[in-house]
């Protein structure tokens, strides 16, 4: 093991004697870049962090059909009250539940359609009402307990433009220690580095935090968060 460090530290000096030396790679978990010309090294330092939603968005999305428009309008209401019945029996209160207006169908005017054609029920009403609300354990029961809309006879529709959102909203309040996490992995990173090229780490050259990102755990787990956050460090290097 002595042999191939003496062997790796006079192929670097020799290196470093051309001053030609540049590259980069992996070294505990960060991102190193040298260029030995310039005397200097570029880390990456890496931080994360596991957190749980704390605000929640789901649409109910519901569909009426009827034969004519007063008799659409009034199946709209009642479901609209029982859904509304549904949620606050869950715990949640009026501010945490609104509604958008149907958006009505006369399906004999659709393209394509025989005008010829009897339909039992002509017009169609696409509804949603939105429950925000940072109860994320209720939430979760009230998902679960959906079928009982669809056993008042609810009918629930899938709209691919109003899907339940997890959100993590208190970025803030973690950014300061994840950005010092990320600072000091870049800083040991250049250590060593530094160490293990026979030189020390000298002044910030030049300092980025990257942006944050947050994204789901996993697919199954959308109520669960991963904060990442990379920043980008350039340190001078000096000999000993």
């Amino acid at each position: 093991m002595q042999n191939r460090t003496v062997v790796a530290a006079g192929v670097l000096g020799a290196l470093l004697a051309l001053g030609v030396v540049a590259g980069s790679f992996l070294m505990g978990g960060a991102l190193v870049r040298f260029k030995m010309a310039d005397r200097n090294v570029v880390v990456r330092g890496f931080a994360e962090r596991n957190v749980e939603a704390d605000l929640a968005i789901w649409p109910i999305v519901f569909q009426n059909t009827a034969n004519d428009l007063t008799e659409l309008q009034r199946l709209v209401d009642l479901h609209d009250a029982q859904i509304r019945g549904f949620l606050k029996a869950q715990g949640f209160e009026d501010g945490e539940i609104s509604s958008m207006p149907p958006q009505i169908t006369d399906r004999k005017t659709q393209p394509g359609m025989d005008p010829g054609v009897k339909l039992d029920e002509r017009y169609m009403a696409q509804t949603a009402i939105t429950l925000r609300s940072s109860k994320m354990g209720e939430v979760k029961v009230a998902m679960r307990k959906s079928g009982e809309l669809v056993r008042k006879g609810i009918v629930l529709a899938q709209d691919y433009s109003l899907v339940p959102e997890f959100l993590f909203t208190k970025l803030d309040e973690i950014k300061p220690e994840m950005v010092a996490e990320a600072t000091r992995s870049a800083r040991a990173a250049a250590e060593q580095f530094a160490k293990d090229s026979g030189s020390r780490v000298g002044g910030i050259q030049r300092a980025e935090q990257g942006y944050f990102s947050i994204e789901d755990r996993d697919k199954g787990s959308p109520d669960h968060k991963k904060v990442r956050v990379v920043t980008t460090i350039s340190y001078s290097l000096e000999n000993h």
